[in-house]
């Protein structure tokens, strides 16, 4: 089980950017291709922006073309949580972080079929690349 991290408002204020505390604690989006990872091929992991837990491996990162980083599956099932999304006037599956519940971006059932079949669309300013 992760552990929780909880903090006031002001303090994940004090602690992000404003544009990541808009996507991370308020589900904002960033634009299509304006983020660092988009393009980004080094090797590592990429974890939360807001707390540092691991969620994605530059092994499943791959070109979707949809302007996010996207990664066909996940280091560890019990770290984000999926949740249904009908913001916006859309029907889509929020992906969430489990040990601080920031807003990462949303999963389809469109990614590469030789592997999961899934496209997890993140937001940049969600991640942190760690260099292994």
């Amino acid at each position: 089980m992760t552990a929780k991290i909880s903090k006031s408002d002001a303090e994940w204020r004090k602690q992000l950017s404003p544009d990541q505390y808009a996507i991370l604690r308020r589900q904002a989006t960033e634009r299509p291709f304006s983020g660092k990872y988009v393009h980004e091929k080094s090797p590592g992991t990429y974890a939360c922006a807001a707390c540092g837990q691991a969620l994605f491996s530059s092994d499943t990162k791959y070109d979707s073309r949809c302007g996010w980083p996207s990664f066909w599956d996940v280091v560890d099932g019990d770290h984000v949580e999926l949740r249904e999304d009908r913001s916006h006037g859309m029907r889509r599956i929020e992906v969430v972080c489990t040990r601080c519940e920031s807003h990462l971006g949303h999963v389809f059932d469109d990614g590469p079929r030789d592997k999961t079949g899934m496209r997890y669309c993140i937001n940049s300013l969600a991640l942190d690349l760690q260099n292994d």
